[in-house]
């Protein structure tokens, strides 16, 4: 038991350890990184490890309050559990005065993104005034071991203006309390937050590494393994609950849309194309979108003319080499550009289905808008 079970990231953990070793432990951290790396598991661990009856720079795992706070490492059971009890019929001042907060230990919470009802969740899931508000008010009491440690997972869903509120506790933060933040990039948050957070990037995992935790913690078989771990892009946690052929299907199809659009014709075919992924609801329009940037990333290495490119979708190699042959790194660094702005403005309801519309046809050669039939 113990930190050793972290696989990857290892500078973060020693940091964190000798953090504890040496008793400054900073008041409030951020995590970054890509979705499934590990940045919860992590958090979770320190938690532990900051109040473990046995260990001062690590976690045992046994004691009673290992044992209590090591529920976190299944919040679905507790999300579930926290939203029976507040009921499906919540309306919206109920959710502000319940708010959502997985707990184990008094002294460790954690916050998710609220998705307001079980049953019929809303479709952006976002931490709530009332859950930052809760946390203020807790945060300045006494712990009852040695450390209260709050987590906020998806800190980059807060609304800025509820940022503020949340501002105001890192600027006068209570001395036996830590806070530690979770989000893809330190660019989601407000920029006053994360100059007061200690911030760790967590960097994407060895195919290897994934490979090893799937053969841990799976029964899946080798190729699916092999499969799954190179589509996950060094993210074990999407790799573990990677629906393989799906995902493989999505990634076809978003390869469908970069040839059309890179050859400027069937512009009808085209807009079919975005028109059917902008309407998925199995994920979410940001998971989309890095489907794309782990397309033109492969694209990238291709037309930059590198000796031996490592291409995130290796099941689609020939394909990508052939897209490549016919469009340059101007073309994907444009390509690039305009899913930054696509993602940007999804934060702001920016329509999905024009959004895509617009930034394909911006791709297309210019002459080929020319020699499109009019109608």
């Amino acid at each position: 038991m113990g930190f050793s079970e972290f696989l990857g990231n290892q500078r973060i953990v020693t940091a964190l350890r000798g953090t504890l070793r040496s008793k400054r432990v900073p008041h409030s951290l951020l995590f970054t990184g890509p979705r499934g790396v590990g940045k919860f598991t992590l958090a979770r661990m320190f938690a532990q490890a900051a109040n473990c009856e046995r260990l001062t720079d690590d976690f045992c795992g046994k004691c009673a309050t290992c044992q209590r706070i090591s529920q976190l490492a299944d919040p679905q059971t507790l999300l579930e559990q926290g939203l029976v009890e507040r009921g499906e019929s919540a309306d919206a001042a109920t959710v502000e005065r319940v708010p959502l907060i997985l707990q184990s230990h008094p002294d460790v919470w954690a916050l998710v993104p609220d998705p307001v009802r079980l049953k019929s969740p809303v479709a952006r899931p976002m931490l709530r005034v009332g859950q930052l508000r809760a946390v203020q008010r807790a945060a300045y009491f006494q712990p009852m071991g040695r450390r209260r440690v709050f987590i906020l997972d998806g800190a980059e869903t807060m609304r800025w203006d509820v940022a503020n509120v949340f501002l105001k506790m890192l600027e006068e933060p209570p001395g036996s309390a830590t806070l530690i933040l979770t989000a893809p990039s330190p660019y989601a948050l407000l920029p006053t937050i994360v100059s007061r957070c200690l911030q760790f990037h967590f960097a994407p995992l060895p195919q290897s590494a994934v490979e090893k935790i799937l053969k841990e913690k799976t029964h899946r078989q080798p190729v699916e393994i092999k499969l799954a771990a190179q589509l996950a892009e060094g993210s074990p946690g999407l790799a573990m609950e990677m629906d393989i052929d799906a995902a493989a299907q999505h990634r076809r199809n978003a390869l469908r849309i970069l040839e059309r659009a890179a050859q400027g014709q069937g512009f009808a075919e085209l807009f079919s194309a975005t028109s059917a992924l902008a309407k998925d609801r199995n994920s979410t329009f940001e998971d989309q979108i890095g489907v794309f940037y782990g397309l033109l990333t492969d694209l990238l290495e291709l037309t930059s003319k590198l000796k031996e490119p490592v291409l995130r979708n290796a099941p689609l190699a020939k394909e990508l080499e052939s897209l490549g042959k016919s469009v340059d790194s101007a073309w994907v660094l444009r390509a690039i550009a305009g899913f930054d702005e696509l993602h940007a403005g999804a934060r702001r309801n920016l329509n999905r289905q024009l959004g895509l519309d617009a930034l394909a046809t911006s791709l297309a050669p210019v002459l080929s808008w020319a020699s499109e039939p009019r109608r």
